[in-house]
């Protein structure tokens, strides 16, 4: 007979993800698309009537996702975000005159984050870790069920994301958190997954930049707009729902440490 968790739910039910979650951190199917849409415009402009159209459609591209999103009711936070970044390339490029200097930042972007997340590894800092604990801490359980609530969801209501079926008094303090028996960086287990995953996500951002160096150097606008798009959104989406399995896996481990004996 399964014990209930932390969380209020079972320990022994197996842990599944709601895929809407991971779309929720990325705006959505819709969202990845719009994402990508500046991008392919400027490539396909860019192959067909040259720089100066590339950098039209770029700019059209990103207004026209702006424009939609308002209309649609949307969040534009996504919109405007990537509003500045197409801003930026399309600058860089429109001065130096280079096709492939669109993709100047985000070579530098990329090769800048991955050196930082994997340096936190020197001091034994994940920072995979760092930030899944600030969001989540492992000991509370509260990702440890068979569904994982978007963090949207949690802020809209502002309920503790441990007690779900509680319902807060507006305008009443909310309790502080119970402070973990063992801390996170002092449980190998959490510690080596941490680690591993902090490995992955600034792995991902090495290859990026290093990809689109090479393409870069060699010129290939082309093969520089398509490695932006395929190792872009796709392969974060993949790497959010490997990193919410793993997480979800660790807050079972911890919530079943936490808890006391019956």
């Amino acid at each position: 007979m399964s014990t209930p968790s932390q969380g209020g739910r079972p320990e022994g039910e197996n842990t599944a993800f709601d895929r809407h979650m991971v779309l929720d951190q990325l705006g959505g199917w819709r969202g990845m698309v719009d994402a990508s849409l500046p991008t392919i415009a400027f490539i396909v402009a860019n192959g067909i009537s040259g720089l100066t159209v590339g950098i039209w459609a770029a700019v059209v591209a990103a207004v026209l996702v702006f424009l939609l999103r308002l209309v649609r009711r949307e969040s534009i936070q996504q919109a405007i975000s990537g509003l500045f970044a197409v801003a930026v390339a399309v600058f860089i490029a429109a001065r130096t005159g280079e096709a492939r200097d669109f993709f100047v930042i985000g070579i530098i972007r990329n090769l800048a984050i991955g050196v930082v997340v994997l340096g936190s590894l020197l001091v034994r800092r994940p920072l995979v870790g760092v930030i899944a604990e600030f969001l989540a801490p492992s000991h509370l359980g509260s990702m440890a069920g068979h569904k994982l609530p978007s963090f949207r969801y949690r802020l809209r209501r502002g309920t503790d994301p441990v007690v779900v079926a509680d319902t807060p008094v507006p305008g009443a303090a909310r309790p502080a958190d119970p402070a973990p028996d063992t801390p996170w960086r002092e449980d190998p287990r959490v510690l080596r997954a941490y680690g591993w995953l902090t490995v992955l996500w600034g792995g991902v951002f090495l290859l990026r930049g290093v990809v689109q160096y090479v393409f870069y150097r060699a010129d290939e606008v082309g093969l520089l707009g398509t490695s932006s798009v395929v190792l872009g959104l796709p392969v974060t989406a993949v790497q959010l729902v490997v990193t919410l399995w793993v997480v979800a896996r660790l807050h079972r481990h911890r919530a079943a440490e936490q808890s006391p004996p019956s």
